[in-house]
């Protein structure tokens, strides 16, 4: 199988010709959430289904970092290096302190509970952004049927004054998030209805207001085929997505550049290891690396 599916030669300059594909793990039922902590040189990331998080390290390979995790989804980190993460079925964000303690920091929103929340960035500024549709209370796949209380959003926390804002309302399925490296910018993955015959697919992009609005929120770019899930920026301020054929690159301008093929579905992917500069791919029942030319966005 090729690696690489080039649009435009400017792609050539991001990817590596002797960087192969590596799988380094499989047997899992659906991955997603992968995080990268750099300080102790390992990949965390959710075995949906199995209601479980693996660890990963090119030192120590595979392990459980954490069973019954409630179903949790999307991971990041926040400012202070703790891990942050969405809850399917506690239908919450918490946080995993320093010493392993969890505390939980957003459960309802005017009285009501949130639906499944799925996505996660944090800003340099400490604030929280999130998505939340209704897909993990759907099924009892991935977290148990329940029934949502709130309309699928994205909100925007701020842990300092425990203040949870609506930043935008007008999605069916509120999925991926990411920041431009400069932070002005936000992309939102619109994956639509989940049983929809034709489900509105998309990617959109907002202006990021100092009081933490957004405007705008313009179509960015539509990825196929499948559709984009998680998305990431590296330091050019390309938007990297996953697709049902590997991970697109999609130039600032909303052009795509190319693709690096991978054999399964990529649900989520990050950049980690040495200088940012390699990408973890969570793909269906698997998890692969693969070593780019460019790094991921480091936070202000």
């Amino acid at each position: 199988m090729e690696r690489y599916e080039l649009t435009q030669d400017r792609f050539k300059r991001y990817v590596l010709p002797n960087a192969e594909l590596e799988k380094l793990a499989e047997g899992f039922r659906w991955t997603e959430g992968p995080v990268w902590f750099g300080d102790r040189d390992e990949l965390l990331f959710s075995d949906l289904p199995n209601n479980r998080v693996m660890r990963w390290s090119e030192s120590g390979g595979l392990s459980v970092f954490r069973r019954d995790s409630d179903f949790e989804n999307g991971h990041t980190r926040d400012r202070e290096g703790r891990l942050l993460s969405c809850s399917h079925r506690g239908r919450r964000i918490h946080r995993t302190e320093l010493d392993g303690s969890i505390t939980s920091l957003v459960e309802r929103y005017q009285g009501r509970r949130l639906n499944s929340p799925n996505d996660i960035v944090v800003k340099s500024d400490g604030t929280i952004w999130f998505s939340d549709p209704h897909y993990g209370i759907q099924t009892d796949y991935e977290g148990g049927k329940q029934e949502p209380e709130l309309p699928a959003s994205v909100y925007r926390f701020d842990p300092r004054s425990g203040v949870l804002t609506v930043v935008a309302d007008d999605f069916q399925g509120p999925n991926g998030l990411c920041f431009s490296p400069d932070e002005r910018l936000l992309y939102i993955v619109e994956t639509g209805l989940q049983f929809a015959k034709d489900p509105v697919q998309h990617i959109r992009v907002f202006d990021v207001q100092d009081d933490g609005r957004l405007t705008g929120g313009r179509v960015f770019c539509t990825i196929s085929p499948g559709n984009a899930d998680g998305i990431r920026c590296d330091e050019d301020g390309n938007l990297w997505s996953s697709a049902g054929d590997g991970v697109h690159c999609i130039d600032p301008g909303g052009e795509l550049m190319g693709k690096i093929l991978v054999p399964s579905t990529v649900a989520n992917f990050t950049f980690g290891g040495r200088n940012r500069s390699r990408l973890f791919l969570c793909a269906s029942h698997s998890v692969y690396a693969i070593f780019t030319n460019t790094r991921g966005a480091s936070r202000p």
